[in-house]
């Protein structure tokens, strides 16, 4: 028998959740605020019952740490964000689905955590949306860990002059393998999500591909995932653009159907990384700004404010425009130059290819066009040779390697030349 505890609290209001759970049973609860008693209900039949917000999140805060279920055939773990998408992936899963949502950490200081993917209030709205449906749901609070996995790499990563991007790192990697150990214990065969991406098979194997809807694809955030998991995941929603998302949240009549797009990088809470770097480590530090022959054109307050590629910002009167080339931390020297300068032809990542390559489309950074290149394999990752020169190139960011629509290969940037 165990005892397990949880509470919750808002604008002054506080609620707890008392249980005895024998083990996936519940023996004893003192739960008010609640639809109906908990006692000799599964962990699953608790997970969906509702009540006032409080209450229902002071049993979600009990239910996280210890929840399990038995196997069930058909059962679908869907993630849950609190927006259209993952409420639209969840109505393709019913009857047998329960819902799960990652509560991450957020900067307390930014001034938007309400359209964060994994704030409070998203966290809420995912639950209601489970209940609605009649649905099972169940919150983990990972905010350390994620602040450990995705955070703290973020700030060291600025620190050593990288420009590193977050959201590949924590798709990818820390929120797929939570999403998938969550599922097993669950008793879920399938993981499903709201990504706009899709599974495809080739040459006997499964492999990431890009979404139909070019505005929406998201494979390019999703493409550190292992490719050997993908046989348990699933993308409803990769064949399909967000209008038709829309309407089919809309006929459903889901609260979901018209809320916002979330933010990239959640965890800034709606901040400028500069401001969140500045409050998280790194110190503003006075330093020179100079041409590619090292003659000092103006002052910085910091290398790990400027990426390659940055137009904006400078403060320097040129006769031609200038664009950071790169930074040194060593020196806390930005350099600046012509846009030619910026030219990159040859780029070595530390990663893998996920199948055999020798002609790939790179995309280097997230909204820059892919580059036709050669591909060789490395020891530690690839080896990039483009037919065309690429700009701003920044060593951190995930080097994205495409054969038509199928992803063939994932690392990050390590140098450019």
């Amino acid at each position: 028998m165990r005892e397990i505890f949880g509470d919750s609290s808002r604008n002054g209001d506080w609620a707890a959740a008392r249980l005895r759970v024998d083990g996936d049973r519940i023996a004893e609860a003192d739960t008010p605020g609640l639809d109906r008693d908990l006692a000799g209900l599964t962990l699953l039949e608790a997970a969906a019952v509702g009540g006032e917000t409080l209450a229902v999140d002071a049993l979600a805060n009990a239910l996280g740490p210890v929840f399990g279920a038995e196997p069930s055939p058909g059962r679908v773990a869907v993630a849950m964000s609190g927006g259209v998408d993952s409420a639209v992936a969840l109505l393709r899963s019913l009857p047998n689905a329960i819902g799960v949502t990652l509560r991450l950490w957020l900067d307390p200081h930014g001034p938007d955590s309400e359209r964060a993917c994994c704030s409070p209030e998203s966290v809420i709205a995912a639950r209601e949306t489970c209940h609605r449906l009649g649905v099972p749901h169940v919150t983990l609070d990972l905010r350390e860990e994620f602040r450990r996995a995705v955070v703290a790499p973020f700030v060291r990563g600025y620190e050593r002059g990288e420009t590193p991007n977050p959201c590949t790192r924590c798709n990818g990697g820390f929120r797929f393998a939570e999403l998938l150990a969550f599922a097993r214990r669950a008793g879920a065969e399938r993981l499903t999500t709201g990504h706009y991406a899709r599974v495809v098979e080739r040459a006997g194997r499964l492999l990431l591909a890009r979404g139909t809807d070019p505005a929406k694809d998201q494979s390019y955030m999703l493409a550190a995932l292992d490719p050997r998991h993908l046989d348990r995941i699933s993308f409803p929603l990769g064949e399909q653009d967000k209008d038709a998302t829309r309407a089919e949240a809309e006929r459903a009549g889901l609260a979901a159907a018209h809320k916002p797009e979330s933010q990239e990088a959640c965890f800034l809470a709606g901040d400028d990384y500069r401001a969140f770097l500045g409050r998280h480590g790194l110190e503003a530090q006075e330093g020179a700004i100079v041409d590619e022959d090292g003659s000092e054109l103006g002052r910085h307050e910091g290398f790990w404010r400027f990426t390659p590629g940055q137009r904006r910002g400078l403060g320097l009167v040129a006769a031609e425009p200038l664009y950071v080339i790169g930074t040194y931390p060593s020196a806390n020297a930005v350099v600046v130059g012509p846009r030619e300068s910026l030219a990159r032809t040859e780029v070595t990542a530390r990663g893998r290819l996920y199948a055999e390559a020798a002609r790939v489309e790179a995309k280097l950074r997230y909204r820059s066009p892919a580059v036709p290149a050669r591909v060789e394999p490395t020891e530690r990752g690839f080896r990039l040779e483009l037919d065309e020169p690429a700009y701003g190139v920044a060593a951190g960011q995930a080097a994205v390697l495409y054969d038509g629509d199928t992803v063939v290969g994932y690392g990050l940037i390590a140098s450019s030349h």
